[in-house]
């Protein structure tokens, strides 16, 4: 893994993702990330820093798919695929997808959620890497997990912007290898 990678995107996450007080609701702080996004150098740095959650010691790929969640996965997830020279699979909120799907639902800290992917996403054996903005209860990524195991994929590790170290995520992922390129205490 490339320290320098994981170094420059954290810096760039601390100078461009602005804290929204009470947002969506009273007491909540939101992390907004969209001047990660617009900032060309910050976006190719977190790029840069996610890509090294599928990268072996050598610096080769160990990944043959990158899956995105829906939404902001959807943005992160493609460009890091490209790096690594592996496919990207999305997986979308219930009914989104066309074609026979893998579901799981799982709750959310208000109410409930189900995820599809589709059944042909993923070959039995290959390697996913799962890659989305934050890790809070992860819900979202252990519900991910299991579509890509129940396509018989492995996955290899979870690669996000941010983790909320407060909630219980780790709990949820149990020994998944996990990036972050901040953690939020």
């Amino acid at each position: 893994m490339s320290t320098g990678s994981l170094e420059a995107a954290r810096e760039a996450l601390a100078r461009l993702v602005l804290d929204i007080p009470d947002h969506p609701e009273p007491g909540v702080v939101f992390k907004d990330i969209t001047p990660v996004l617009s900032d060309p150098a910050g976006l190719a740095a977190v790029v840069a820093g996610l890509t090294t959650a599928g990268l072996d010691e050598s610096g080769s790929s160990r990944v043959d798919a990158v899956v995105g969640m829906e939404a902001r996965g959807f943005i992160l997830a493609p460009p890091v695929a490209l790096a690594l020279g592996a496919g990207f699979v999305p997986v979308r909120k219930a009914g989104k997808l066309p074609r026979e799907t893998h579901a799981v639902s799982y709750d959310l800290e208000y109410g409930s959620a189900t995820l599809e992917v589709h059944r042909d996403a993923v070959r039995p054996g290959d390697r996913v890497l799962l890659v989305d903005d934050v890790l809070a209860t992860g819900g979202t990524a252990r519900a991910t997990a299991e579509l890509v195991q129940a396509c018989g994929a492995v996955v290899v590790g979870v690669a996000v912007l941010m983790d909320l170290a407060f909630l219980p995520w780790r709990a949820a992922l149990g020994d998944v290898e996990v990036t972050s390129l901040l953690t939020v205490e």
